[in-house]
């Protein structure tokens, strides 16, 4: 038996991850904001409330507290893109995320084929 020595941990994967999920809710939010059959109701009320919080003069948390400040802001649009994202229809969400995970998916192209077991003999 070899003796592996466990390889420290640096945190950086966890920030990586959080910042490619992000960048992939980022990019689902716009692609149900420009898409029609998103009610208007919800590309209006979700974003607008989401920044008048922003706008505000009163926050949680003051922002002179540095660090701080900023983070129930940024609780709040994580939160806005949640509740944004909950309320669009799901199988419209679901066929964006499948878009984004497996490329644009056609049901016009399908490959008809064949194939036959061979022994390994």
């Amino acid at each position: 038996m070899t003796n592996r020595e466990p390889v420290p941990y640096d945190g950086s994967r966890k920030g990586l991850a959080f910042l490619t999920e992000m960048t992939k809710r980022l990019r689902l939010v716009w692609q149900l904001f420009r898409d029609g059959r998103v009610p208007l109701w919800t590309k209006i009320v979700i974003p607008a409330v989401t920044l008048s919080y922003l706008f505000f003069p009163l926050d949680f948390v003051p922002d002179v507290l540095l660090g701080f400040g900023q983070l129930d802001d940024l609780g709040i649009i994580l939160l806005g893109i949640a509740l944004f994202i909950k309320l669009c229809p799901p199988e419209l969400v679901q066929a964006y995320l499948d878009q984004m995970e497996y490329g644009d998916l056609d049901d016009d192209e399908v490959v008809d084929t064949t194939y036959s077991v061979m022994d390994e003999d």
